[in-house]
């Protein structure tokens, strides 16, 4: 089912790459739709603007598609921190307003909400639930009180690869009229993502990741009511309803996701974004891509040496394609030996993060275990 060729992937050529959780090695397809603007670009000047000036709708066509939402709830951004900004230095908060948030979030996801002190705002953080990167529903609901404002969480921990139950946890923000937000980076492109089915107000996530796109994009997500809170507080040209008519200073921004665009963007990186998701995340389906990575994943576990190596298993509702493994050593070390044999992967806390994606086939993680299994320090 899985296209898992060289064509597709050129990385396989050199690499055993399970490392998306990091940043994905790039699709052939998007590469050409780069390239191939970079070369009209050169020829052909300010044509682009005709030729590729409908690539960032194309773009949030796709992202809708993805997410199951319409694309006026889309806009493309540079990054996940990008996104997190726009709201945490938008949002109403007054002071002595909460936001909860997890104590080990990735830093994209923790000091833009760190900052909102500076408006009399408390950061509420759960504690881990004893092991790193693992938080518990019930801790977190145990820290709501009527000044909670807003939830801002990552459906997976970059650490441990412990992913949240949206379901569960929209439910419960929607009951209690708090706001959801959510860091999608090691997620969007790799577990189902559909914040009008979850009760989610705002997704960030980055395209380099498990969306296997251009370093430099990501795609934003918010629903009306919640856009409708947020103050503005960037402002550029693009953003406006007037278009180029750039002498006419009045103020009439557009109210769906295009309000967060506010300048240039860059329509290479959007063309290559908008294959990723065509091509891949929307042709093959987020439901049949999870139980793919999954698949790897437990492929590499039943390879891989318990006795030596402690891996975190997570129940279902509770697993994404992050794989972090307990290693007897500093996880840098063996992440290091790994690479000696063009085995690519990331250490990140005290584990050893094992990520396949769906150009990887089983020999690959069968070596890949194989490779660590053998490694002596």
């Amino acid at each position: 089912m899985f296209d898992k060729s060289t064509d597709k992937f050129p990385i396989k050529q050199n690499y055993i790459y399970l490392n998306a959780c990091r940043a994905s090695p790039l699709y052939r397809g998007a590469v050409e739709k780069e390239c191939e603007f970079a070369r009209y670009h050169m020829n052909q000047g300010t044509e682009f603007f005709t030729q590729y000036g409908d690539s960032v709708k194309k773009l949030h066509i796709a992202a809708a598609a993805l997410l199951k939402t319409t694309k006026e709830n889309i806009s493309f951004l540079k990054s996940t921190a990008e996104g997190i900004n726009f709201i945490a230095n938008a949002y109403p908060f007054k002071p002595d307003d909460e936001i909860i948030s997890f104590e080990q979030e990735y830093p994209s996801n923790h000091y833009p909400w760190r900052l909102q002190s500076n408006r009399g705002v408390q950061l509420i953080l759960v504690k881990h639930s004893g092991q790193t990167g693992v938080w518990s529903f019930d801790d977190l609901k145990e820290l709501v009180t009527k000044r909670t404002r807003l939830v801002a969480i990552s459906h997976v921990q970059f650490t441990s690869g412990f992913a949240a139950n949206l379901e569960q946890l929209g439910e419960f923000c929607q009951n209690k009229g708090i706001d959801l937000v959510i860091d999608g980076a090691q997620s969007m492109g790799c577990l189902p993502l559909y914040p009008e089915e979850m009760g989610i107000s705002a997704i960030a996530a980055s395209g380099w990741k498990w969306l296997m796109g251009p370093i430099g994009t990501g795609i934003f997500y918010t629903a009306p009511e919640f856009r409708k809170k947020l103050s503005y507080n960037m402002a550029g040209p693009r953003m406006m309803q007037q278009g180029q008519q750039y002498l006419d200073h009045t103020w009439r921004p557009y109210e769906d996701g295009r309000r967060f665009e506010y300048s240039s963007l860059p329509y290479s990186l959007a063309s290559a974004l908008e294959s990723c998701m065509t091509d891949i995340s929307i042709h093959y389906g987020m439901e049949q891509i999870r139980a793919e990575v999954f698949r790897l994943i437990d492929i590499f576990l039943g390879e891989l040496d318990q006795k030596q190596f402690a891996p975190l298993i997570f129940p279902d509702q509770h697993r994404s394609g992050i794989l972090a493994i307990r290693t007897p050593h500093e996880p840098v070390l063996y992440a290091d030996k790994l690479a000696e044999k063009r085995i690519i992967c990331t250490p990140r806390g005290e584990y050893l993060r094992i990520s396949p994606h769906i150009f990887n086939t089983d020999d690959e993680v069968r070596e890949g275990a194989s490779v660590l299994n053998g490694i002596r320090l």
